[in-house]
């Protein structure tokens, strides 16, 4: 009897069951079989998508956000439901918001105490959609107008009742119809490096006006301006660029202690 020879076919044989295991476990990856189990086609078609998502929240982040507009307290410039673009670049290589931009910032700070409150899952699923343009931004995001911008005197209201920014009267032909300039006076200077800012609808805006007596006296932080709103881009009758107003070109240009000269 080929006592050896049983052996060593017991022994290849185990080899095969262990190695036939091995590889049926290694195949055992959540999902990994039903995609092998696609057509070479679906899965570039699911690369490519991915890819694409990818990209899309690398632009949006750093190019160009679409922002979905939640109120009309820019009306008629904006309305509910809106789409503009972010321009997230306007401001990157040393060229700061000017009188007359419309802004998207992060009003943490100056028109909010805390940061967003809430599920952090779901304000990160929030915050992906709203990359997008998909979902309302989140509640601490703004968009207004700049009124005034660092050493500017901004008054209201002159004998006509309109804003004056350092002695000159703005003709503000972009006020929602029916609207006053502003129902609540005030006379303020403008820090540096902050933003008096305002919506066109005033008497639907809650702006830099209602936060005069807290701390930073409604100023927003240069440095909170997510970027410039350009276009907007949905829904499609209402496709257009959001230039900036000529009502400021004759402006005279403040001082850093606050006084204008022509």
């Amino acid at each position: 009897m080929d006592t050896d020879g049983q052996l060593s076919e017991r022994d290849r044989s185990s080899a095969l069951d262990e190695g036939c295991e091995q590889r049926s476990r290694s195949v055992r990856i959540p999902g990994k079989e039903r995609l092998l189990r696609l057509p070479r086609r679906g899965r570039r078609a699911l690369l490519l998508a991915g890819v694409c998502v990818t990209v899309l929240m690398l632009f949006s982040s750093y190019v160009v956000q679409p922002f979905l507009i939640p109120s009309g307290s820019m009306e008629p410039t904006t309305r509910a439901g809106d789409r503009v673009l972010v321009n997230k670049l306007a401001y990157r290589f040393g060229d700061g918001p000017r009188r007359g931009d419309v802004v998207v910032f992060d009003g943490t700070g100056s028109f909010v105490r805390g940061g967003p409150t809430g599920n952090p899952v779901t304000g990160l699923l929030r915050k992906g959609a709203a990359a997008v343009g998909l979902a309302e931004p989140d509640e601490t995001d703004y968009i207004k107008r700049v009124t005034g911008v660092g050493g500017d005197r901004v008054t209201c209201c002159d004998e006509r009742g309109r804003i004056t920014v350092n002695g000159e009267a703005v003709d503000e032909h972009y006020l929602h119809p029916g609207d006053a300039p502003s129902q609540v006076p005030f006379d303020i200077v403008v820090p540096e490096g902050r933003l008096w800012v305002m919506g066109d609808h005033r008497s639907d805006s809650r702006d830099s006006r209602d936060h005069l007596g807290e701390p930073g006296g409604g100023m927003v932080p240069v440095d909170r301006v997510i970027g410039r709103a350009d276009w907007i881009g949905w829904p499609l009758g209402r496709l257009t660029t959001l230039d900036r107003p000529a009502g400021f070109d004759h402006v005279p240009t403040a001082s850093a202690q606050g006084r204008w000269h022509g």
